[in-house]
């Protein structure tokens, strides 16, 4: 056994425990944006559930179809238009980080923050 700190990699009952995405801030954004988009796409497929009526034309095939637009819609908005949910889970993952990372984290958050006060279109 060796006595460096490694992270912990391996699966407990299918659930992986590798932590070593979380090193990376890129990572950490990215995931942020993919939890809101699966977020969103569970928020429009729970609006679609609770219709009023029934269509004059509804199908299985228009039904398959409304899911996969949902699906690119909530993809879409995720990475243009965001709720603020993907960057507020980043950020609290990101103060896991280690110091000097941290820092960096607090940075790149400040300067995206400022960005997007100027109504920058990232």
């Amino acid at each position: 056994m060796s006595g460096s700190a490694a992270p912990i990699t391996g699966t407990a009952g299918g659930v992986s425990t590798d932590t070593s995405r979380l090193a990376s801030r890129a990572n950490l954004d990215a995931a942020g944006k993919r939890f809101e988009a699966i977020f969103i796409n569970m928020m429009m497929k729970s609006m679609r559930q609770a219709k009023l009526a029934d269509g004059l034309f509804e199908s299985k095939a228009i039904d398959q179809f409304k899911e996969m637009q949902d699906t690119q819609f909530a993809q879409t908005m995720a990475q243009q238009k965001p709720l603020g949910l993907g960057k507020a889970m980043a950020d609290f993952l990101g103060r896991a980080m280690p110091a000097g990372e941290g820092a960096a984290v607090g940075a790149a958050a400040s300067a995206a923050d400022a960005g997007n006060a100027d109504g920058g279109t990232g």
